[in-house]
C-alpha cells in the first residue's frame, strides 16, 4: 500500500470541501485506489498535464471537481492540488 502525502495547497484545498461530504466520499474512494496502486478507471478521465503542473496526473472526480497528484516512486503519492478549474488553472 501506498503513502499519501499532501502538499500545504491541497490541505488548503481539503478544508474548502470538508462541509460537502459527497464531494470528499467520492475523492477518497479515488485516493483508496490509489493508494492501493490500481489503476484509476477511464470514468474518471486520468491523463498527465503540461504546463504549470507538467509531470503530475489530473483526474476528474465528478463534473468540474479534479485530483492532480505525482505518482513520486512506488511507495509514495504526493497530492497538488484539489478543486476545480477555475480554481486550480486561472
Amino acid at each position: 500500500m501506498k503513502r499519501i502525502h499532501y502538499s500545504t495547497k491541497s490541505k488548503k484545498d481539503l478544508k474548502r470541501y470538508r462541509q460537502n461530504p459527497r464531494k470528499m466520499e467520492a475523492l477518497f474512494k479515488v485516493l483508496n485506489m490509489l493508494a492501493q496502486g490500481i489503476e484509476i478507471p477511464e470514468f474518471y478521465k486520468p491523463h498527465k498535464l503540461v504546463g504549470q503542473y507538467k509531470g503530475c496526473m489530473e483526474c476528474h472526480i465528478e463534473g468540474d471537481f479534479l485530483l492532480i497528484w505525482i505518482d513520486e516512486n512506488s511507495d509514495d503519492i504526493k497530492i497538488i492540488r484539489i478543486g476545480s478549474h477555475s480554481e486550480l488553472f486561472k
